[in-house]
């Protein structure tokens, strides 16, 4: 199935081989480690324009907004494989990197990492492509627009996030645990049976206000209140109740469930207004085969057919700035003991920072389709391959109750990330005391609950671990610039986009080509459909 509005393609099951993608791997570097002594001393003798370290999503922007600049570029990533923090891993690649971020002290962006598998039901490594970091992406976000003036988007396979769902716990009037549906446009609150005819004219209420928010006389009613916490604005403002609270808390995905008004007003009125731009019933996609991953990928992809030298494993070791050359040189040390000279470095940084975010996250693949998660929410809508579930906080109890909200983003097979027959199940929350036993604990009440009177499905493999996000700001030093930590959105936010830009900025300085009408605005490449031998070292 294929679906195109506004340029971007929304389609159902591909292969099981990406075929954008299938000579770059993940773990195949451009420049095999047999191929670099030979070609060492002119590395090393080049004078490159930037030398960027680090192929996470906003690092593999960057090589992208470059990919037509004619620059000498040099991408280097002390990882096997593209993608950073967003980067999708197979079983192998998993295991892995949980052996390396086994440690429990948080210097890094990762922590604590432990794998369990079952003793069978598993397929082969590469038959699953896990995300670290999986993030919806609205319809409406400028990552989406910027990904098809830059032509990028041809490689890349869209698929529908599906229903939103809250979880409701076992009650005097419920004696078993529920997944109920949220309802984000006006045809589904008057159609839910879950609100009471009170209830859902607030709800309207609330909806119509959403939607004209940044209006006069609507800005009188929030802007006095912008910091305040949504879930008191809500109650006092529109009447609304715990439960209709909690519905809207999830649709903002809030991860701490503490948004202010201001920004939680701005979350739901994307939300509602990416609803039915790319297609019936949806508001959001997710990019098969990993999630950012792909995106990240398609971004070093991009700069590869633009001439830029790609090698993996490996990293920076040190850098020093050349005092009085004529063309401001820095002296970049790789981990391999190679020096080259570049005129600029773009690099990230896992340095913590005040204010940083960590969340506790469990990724299991189980042994079901769990088909009821993934019903189309309206006739000739397109079969959704992501779902979302929010759990409210104290909905969860392990050996506390949940002080945060806890979320799951269930994929289907369909998402290229498991095999036929299974699914995969993203869950997180804010890092606690016990906060990985209540990610159990909700990933235990999700399968009861999806799974009806059916026997609980089995997990076949889990992977749990720390995450460290912060801002995903540019920070420049006279001809170096930092990307801090990336935030940890279960959204895409557009704010890591700017960043990208300030350090397209800091490479192509001085040039007519700084100009910010032609910032990931390209024509299609003439003559040039997945040139393969661009992938090869």
């Amino acid at each position: 199935m294929s679906l195109t509005v506004d340029t971007i393609p929304l389609r159902g099951v591909g292969s099981r081989q990406n075929p954008a993608n299938k000579n770059f791997s993940p773990s195949t570097p451009f420049l095999p480690a047999s191929s670099r002594l030979t070609i060492m001393d002119s590395l090393s003798e080049t004078l490159w324009d930037v030398v960027i370290s680090g192929t996470g999503l906003q690092q593999s922007l960057l090589a992208l907004a470059l990919s037509r600049s004619g620059k000498n570029i040099l991408h280097v990533d002390s990882n096997g494989y593209y993608g950073g923090s967003e980067a999708a891993l197979s079983l192998q690649e998993a295991d892995e990197w949980a052996e390396r971020h086994q440690s429990a002290h948080l210097d890094g962006a990762f922590a604590a990492a432990q794998v369990t598998k079952a003793e069978d039901g598993l397929s082969f490594s590469r038959a699953y492509s896990l995300a670290l970091a999986p993030q919806l992406i609205h319809a409406r976000s400028e990552l989406l627009s910027q990904l098809v003036s830059s032509k990028a988007f041809r490689q890349i396979e869209f698929l529908a996030v599906g229903s939103f769902y809250i979880f409701q716990p076992p009650s005097a009037s419920n004696a078993s645990s529920t997944l109920v549906k949220i309802p984000s446009t006006r045809e589904e609150v008057f159609a839910t049976k879950a609100i009471s005819p009170r209830s859902k004219r607030s709800l309207m209420k609330f909806i119509k206000f959403v939607l004209e928010y940044e209006l006069e006389p609507r800005t009188e009613v929030w802007k006095s209140k912008s910091t305040d916490e949504l879930a008191g604005f809500l109650e006092s403002e529109f009447k609304l109740d715990g439960e209709l609270k909690s519905f809207v808390t999830v649709l903002a995905l809030s991860i701490d469930g503490k948004i202010s008004v201001e920004a939680g007003l701005a979350a739901i009125h994307r939300h509602l207004t990416s609803m039915g731009l790319f297609g019936r019933g949806f508001a959001a996609v997710y990019p098969k085969w990993g999630g950012l991953s792909e995106i990240a990928q398609v971004g070093c992809r991009a700069g590869a057919v633009g001439g830029a030298i790609y090698m993996l494993g490996t990293g920076l070791a040190d850098v020093q700035d050349l005092q009085g050359s004529d063309d401001a040189e820095l002296s970049v040390k790789l981990a391999d003991g190679m020096h080259v000279r570049a005129k600029a470095l773009v690099r990230g940084t896992t340095k913590p920072l005040p204010g940083d975010t960590i969340i506790t996250r469990l990724t299991v693949v189980v042994e079901s389709t769990l088909a009821s998660m993934f019903e189309s929410s309206m006739e000739n809508g397109p079969k959704p391959c992501v779902a979302v579930v929010g759990f409210p906080p104290g909905s969860i109890k392990g050996s506390g109750s949940s002080e945060f909200p806890i979320y799951a983003f269930v994929h289907s097979s369909d998402t290229g990330e498991c095999p036929n027959g299974q699914s995969t199940i993203y869950l997180s929350t804010v890092a606690c005391a016990g906060s990985k036993d209540l990610l159990e604990e909700a990933l235990s009440s999700l399968l009861k609950a999806a799974s009806s009177d059916q026997e609980q499905p089995k997990c076949l493999y889990r992977l749990s671990y720390e995450q460290r996000g912060g801002s995903g700001t540019l920070a420049v030093e006279d001809k170096i610039g930092t990307f801090a930590m990336a935030p940890l959105d279960l959204a895409f936010s557009d704010s890591v986009l700017s960043p990208v830009k300030e350090a397209w900025k800091l490479v192509v300085a001085g040039d007519t080509a700084d100009d910010d009408e032609t910032y990931m605005k390209f024509d299609d490449r003439e003559g040039v459909v997945d040139d393969e031998d661009a992938f090869r070292g």
